[in-house]
């Protein structure tokens, strides 16, 4: 007990993403473009719009939030990660690190629904054009896009709460870039494995919930566009297809990453994986939802028009 009363009060030791090679550096540089590129991105895509009024509707609201989801994750682990890796120190302090659980957790849920709802806003937009005024006015989007948010953080709470409950004694080294929860538990002088299987059940009810949700609004949308006209199954798929897109890329790596327990996967793979969840897909996300959507594209023509005049 004397240990345990030590130790907690010590800090977390990061070992970080790369395993000295002599390749760090110019690793390090590319995830740190990576991470410019998607902060860019994402600023400029929220910019976007707010500048454009014909950006002023729900979709865009909902991609305004999947935006902020973003910055908010790379907010929360770039930043440490980048400045152990300069100064070599490797110390991530008890508070900033359940900060840390507390940001991914909140910003991996309340994404994971806000993709479902978003599902929902394009069934009622192709297969409910005319109550689509009614059923996705602003209230009910910013009710949905708070729910999103709320359903991150009690997960987030009870994550934090349930995580550092534990005692932590030893080496306290976590083999990662950022304080990941089953990363952490390994490092408990407690036994752990009832709340691992607790976690692996709810992120896999978690992220079945909302995929769910997903499939079943785009097989309405399917078998509505079969009905259509070939205009207007264009225009349909034209609409959402990008976000067809997003939801491989998140709920591909999310399924991969909870689908199988954190003690069949190594080191690596842990931190291969989370480096595509919190860098690469927040990178390509404003680039999916500009390059292929001409509404996005025509604005940003429009803006880039008047910068120039």
């Amino acid at each position: 007990m004397d240990v345990w009363n030590h130790t907690s009060l010590s800090d977390f030791i990061l070992l970080g993403l790369f395993s000295y090679s002599p390749y760090d550096f110019f690793l390090f540089t590319l995830v740190l473009l990576a991470s410019a590129a998607s902060l860019t991105g994402n600023i400029l895509f929220l910019l976007l719009i707010q500048a454009d009024r014909r950006l002023h509707t729900p979709m865009y609201f909902f991609l305004s939030q999947v935006s902020t989801m973003d910055l908010t994750m790379m907010g929360a682990v770039v930043p440490k990660m980048a400045a152990n890796f300069l100064s070599g120190s490797k110390f991530i302090s008890r508070g900033g690190c359940a900060t840390q659980v507390f940001l991914v957790v909140m910003v991996g849920s309340a994404e994971c629904f806000l993709l479902a709802v978003m599902a929902y806003d394009r069934y009622v937009a192709v297969c409910l054009p005319l109550r689509y005024p009614v059923l996705m006015n602003w209230k009910a989007c910013c009710v949905m896009a708070l729910a999103s948010w709320m359903v991150g953080v009690t997960d987030s709470v009870i994550y934090v709460g349930m995580v550092f409950s534990f005692p932590y004694c030893g080496s306290l080294q976590v083999d990662h870039f950022f304080c990941e929860v089953p990363t952490l538990l390994q490092l408990s002088c407690a036994d752990t494995s009832l709340f691992q299987d607790l976690i692996y059940a709810c992120c896999v009810v978690m992220m079945l919930l909302p995929l769910g949700v997903v499939v079943a609004s785009y097989a309405r949308i399917l078998m509505t566009v079969n009905m259509t006209s070939t205009e207007g199954k264009q225009k349909a798929l034209t609409t959402c297809s990008s976000h067809l897109t997003v939801v491989g890329l998140y709920y591909g790596g999310g399924l991969f990453n909870y689908m199988q327990k954190a003690s069949a996967r190594t080191p690596a793979e842990d931190r291969a994986i989370s480096t595509f969840y919190t860098i690469i897909a927040p990178m390509l996300n404003p680039l999916i939802y500009s390059l292929r959507n001409r509404e996005v594209m025509r604005a940003f023509k429009k803006v880039l028009g008047t910068w120039r005049v």
